[in-house]
């Protein structure tokens, strides 16, 4: 039974990488498509997603802060 999962592992492992090691313009759009990723993640997060916990309460409070603001609503 292991030696079948390896078997099957190996072959799904060497399945991908010949298909990336054999692309052109997929290159490029994987590239493109990391980009996006990060610009997303990261250069949203910091403008868009303020830490609103950590502006509006006192450290160490954290908790009473998000479960008096969950009871209120």
């Amino acid at each position: 039974m292991m030696a079948r999962l390896k078997h099957i592992a190996s072959s799904v492992w060497h399945l991908y990488y010949d298909g990336f090691r054999n692309m052109t313009v997929g290159r490029t759009l994987w590239a493109v498509i990391f980009i996006k990723l990060f610009i997303i993640f990261a250069v949203l997060k910091l403008f868009f997603f303020p830490n609103y916990i950590h502006e509006h309460a006192q450290k160490g409070q954290e908790v009473e802060f998000v479960s008096s603001q969950i009871l209120k609503k």
